[in-house]
């Protein structure tokens, strides 16, 4: 297939552009940022880039571009409704006139996050699936990524158009600007527990969904590595996560300390990403387990983690 791919230029979409080629699709990139897997640049905003993308013969849409929750001090509310949810519209708009059965829209578990589970407050760690809810995203970006995928929604069931909302965890490879403690590799490492994936996971699933889109319809998945921990535990987690950790994974402790790092104390809340196990038929290929394999074997970490990490259109 011919496969339009919005946000080329960025972390996943680079990845993502790699894995479809890999896969034997044609990429057709745009992105506001030039890159080397971009070959429109402009804003999905804008209708006339849209149609002059699909003016060269697409099949299907995977749409990654968007503005992330960092540009919210960068960038006015009205350009995130203007990208987020205006540019999501233009496209839906043109993949149904152009008679497409796939889309697929990269959202975020951000949109989840109210401020009470930001927050923390509760004797137990908060369980997030699909059908967690009702969401009350705290700021523009969630917000927006919300009306979205109510758009895709809109356009499964009153259009035709196979519509499939990939909500994922963390990927971003820079550090976090939110946490003072740990940083850096632990940190990233720790969330591989409850709401992390890697981009090369993130992409596999893109895939994936881009395949079996048809025959979904319209569906949304929350995406992050498979978590360990069950529902059941949900106190013990927020009370003793370090206790619980070391249930399922006896020598995380030591393999932590020959490497000066901390497992969590306290787990606020765990991304349950079953639901695109049983019904996309994809589980992350990389989790905690894995981090611990190769701190056993000295090997490199299997994850990036870089923190001069600029975001391409930033950058600029």
């Amino acid at each position: 297939m011919r496969v339009l791919l919005t946000g080329s230029t960025g972390w996943l979409g680079r990845t993502l552009a790699t894995r479809l080629r890999e896969a034997g699709h044609s990429v057709i990139g745009l992105d506001i940022a030039p890159g080397p897997d971009t070959q429109i640049v402009g804003s999905v905003a804008d209708r006339n880039v849209v149609q002059q993308a699909f003016a060269s013969g697409i099949d299907a849409v995977i749409h990654a571009a968007a503005l992330h929750k960092p540009d919210i001090v960068r960038y006015p509310e009205q350009a995130f409704t203007d990208v987020n949810v205006t540019g999501t519209l233009n496209l839906l708009q043109a993949a149904k006139a152009a008679g497409h059965d796939r889309f697929v829209f990269t959202s975020t578990t951000s949109l989840m996050i109210s401020q009470s589970v930001r927050d923390e407050a509760g004797d137990a760690a908060v369980w997030l699936d699909e059908q967690t809810g009702p969401l009350a995203p705290r700021n523009i970006y969630g917000v927006t990524k919300l009306a979205a995928e109510g758009l895709c929604r809109i356009y499964a069931h009153e259009h035709g158009l196979p519509c499939v909302v990939l909500r994922t965890g963390r990927f971003f490879p820079e550090d976090d600007d939110t946490h003072t403690a740990p940083l850096g590799e632990n940190l990233k490492a720790n969330e591989l527990l409850n709401r992390r994936l890697t981009v090369e996971d993130a992409a596999d699933a893109h895939v994936a969904a881009l395949n079996r889109a048809p025959e979904l319809g319209f569906d949304l998945f929350v995406l992050s590595a498979a978590t360990p921990f069950h529902r059941s535990e949900v106190r013990e987690l927020k009370a003793d996560a370090a206790a619980v950790i070391v249930r399922y994974f006896p020598d995380a402790a030591d393999l932590y300390a020959a490497k000066g790092w901390s497992l969590p104390s306290s787990i606020g809340r765990v991304y349950d990403a079953s639901h695109a196990e049983r019904r996309l038929g994809f589980r992350c290929a990389t989790g905690f387990a894995q981090v611990l394999d190769a701190l056993r074997e000295s090997r490199p970490l299997p994850f990036t983690h870089d923190p001069g990490y600029t975001s391409p259109a930033l950058a600029k």
